[in-house]
C-alpha cells in the first residue's frame, strides 16, 4: 500500500503541471486523499465488513467530494484529477496509469446485482464531466472526451466523444494533428462536437491544408522525375517550405 502511494504522488508530478512539491500534493490534492481512503475501505469491504466499508468511503466522499464505493476495483498509478463530483460505482474496473477529471461517472445503467459498471483497460483517459455507463469496456490508452456519454464498447486507442458517443475516424484525427504541428497551430481545447461552427471551420482548413500539401508533394515528386533542377529534402514526400516555393516560381 505504501509503495502504491509513492507512485500515486509520483504521478501526479507526471500528469498536473501544476504541482511544485511533494508536500504540496499531499496535503492539497483530493485525488490522492480519495484514492488513500478507498485502499483502506477497499480491503475492509474485502474483508466482509461491509458497513464499515461504506462509512469509510462516505466519510471520503464528504473530505473530498469523490465518491468511491469500496466495492470498485483500482489498479496502480490512476489519477483523479480536481476530482470535485467524479463517482465510481461498485462494480467498476479501473485499470493501471488512467486518468480521470471532474465530474467523470462510471455508473450502471440496470438495478440488477452482478457486474454494471465499466471497465477501464489501463492507459485510459477520461474527460471532465463525462459519463461512462453500462458493464461496457473502455479499451487500453483510449480516450473519452469532455461531457461524452459512453454506453458501448470503445476499442483500444479510439476517441470517443459526443452524446451518445461516438468513435472518431482515428485517421483523419491523426492527419489534422498532424497539420496542426506542421503550421504552428495548436488546437488545444477544440473539440470534435461536429455540431459545432467554430470546430467545423479548424477542421476544414486543417483538411484544406493537408489537401493542399499532398498536391505540392506530387507536384515535387513530378518535377523531380522530368529531372528539374529542384530542391528537394531526402525524402520527396516531406514537406517542403517556401523557400522551396520559391525556387519553383522563379
Amino acid at each position: 500500500m505504501f509503495n502504491q502511494t509513492r507512485e500515486d504522488i509520483s504521478v501526479v508530478f507526471e500528469r498536473d503541471p501544476a504541482a511544485r512539491t511533494r508536500w504540496e500534493v499531499i496535503t492539497t490534492y483530493p485525488g490522492l486523499h480519495a484514492l488513500i481512503m478507498h485502499r483502506f475501505s477497499h480491503w475492509v469491504w474485502q474483508h466482509g465488513f461491509y458497513w464499515l466499508a461504506r462509512f469509510s468511503s462516505h466519510i471520503a466522499r464528504w473530505f473530498t467530494g469523490i465518491e468511491i464505493h469500496p466495492g470498485a476495483i483500482i489498479g496502480r498509478r490512476v489519477f483523479i484529477d480536481h476530482g470535485m463530483g467524479v463517482v465510481i460505482g461498485e462494480t467498476a474496473v479501473i485499470g493501471d496509469d488512467c486518468t480521470l477529471y471532474h465530474g467523470v461517472t462510471l455508473g450502471g445503467t440496470s438495478w440488477n446485482k452482478g457486474k454494471r459498471h465499466p471497465t477501464l483497460e489501463n492507459g485510459v483517459v477520461i474527460g471532465a464531466g463525462a459519463k461512462v455507463l453500462g458493464p461496457i469496456i473502455v479499451g487500453a490508452n483510449a480516450r473519452i472526451g469532455s461531457n461524452a456519454v459512453v454506453v458501448k464498447d470503445v476499442p483500444a486507442g479510439a476517441t470517443a466523444v459526443g452524446i451518445p458517443a461516438r468513435i472518431l475516424d482515428q485517421e483523419k484525427t491523426k492527419q489534422r494533428h498532424d497539420m496542426a504541428e506542421k503550421i504552428g497551430f495548436s488546437a488545444y481545447a477544440v473539440s470534435d462536437n461536429a455540431d459545432d461552427p467554430m470546430t467545423k471551420a479548424i477542421h476544414a482548413l486543417l483538411d484544406h491544408a493537408a489537401k493542399q500539401d499532398q498536391q505540392l508533394q506530387e507536384v515535387m515528386q513530378q518535377l523531380v522525375k522530368l529531372g528539374a533542377d529542384v530542391e528537394t529534402d531526402a525524402d520527396v514526400g516531406k514537406a517542403f517550405d517556401v523557400n522551396h516555393l520559391n525556387k519553383i516560381v522563379d
